[in-house]
């Protein structure tokens, strides 16, 4: 069997990270540095109970994401208001460990990240949001269950 090249991201951890944690916290070892074992990607697929094509799709797409293809995960138990039953395909798993994570991590960051927006002040925003309902007379702001979207 060929050995595997180790990814970028993998030699960069190990030549560069872990020296420089080994110094900064003191560490006699290198089992002791922190490390990443493995990255779980999952998609829960709600339109799997009415539509079984769904879900191939669903694991077709998990499949170009991650590289290896996925287990189909089944529920556990029934839920009438869901209108699912036991044993229904309702969403995909994948474990990625290895030369296969640190390569999706690297893929991750350094395409995938970079275009997604993020506001940034998303905290200042919500804590300007909680302190304007507070003022307002007559609201209850303890009633909120959650922060609606849109």
């Amino acid at each position: 069997m060929a050995q595997q090249q180790a990814a970028r991201l993998q030699a960069h951890f190990r030549d560069k990270v872990v020296p420089d944690l080994m110094q900064k916290f003191g560490y006699v070892s290198s089992m002791q540095v922190p490390r990443l074992t493995k990255i779980t990607l999952n998609m829960g697929v709600s339109e799997a109970v009415s539509d079984k094509k769904v879900m191939d799709n669903a694991v077709g797409d998990l499949t170009k994401i991650s590289g290896q293809k996925p287990v189909v995960t089944k529920s556990r138990k029934a839920i009438a208001g869901f209108k699912i039953r036991e044993n229904v395909p309702i969403g995909c798993m994948v474990t990625l460990r290895g030369t296969r994570m640190y390569e999706f991590l690297d893929r991750f960051v350094t395409v995938a990240l970079p275009r997604v927006r993020f506001p940034w002040d998303l905290r200042a925003i919500i804590r300007r949001a909680w302190q304007l309902q507070r003022r307002r007379p007559g609201a209850n702001h303890l009633s909120r269950d959650r922060l609606r979207q849109g």
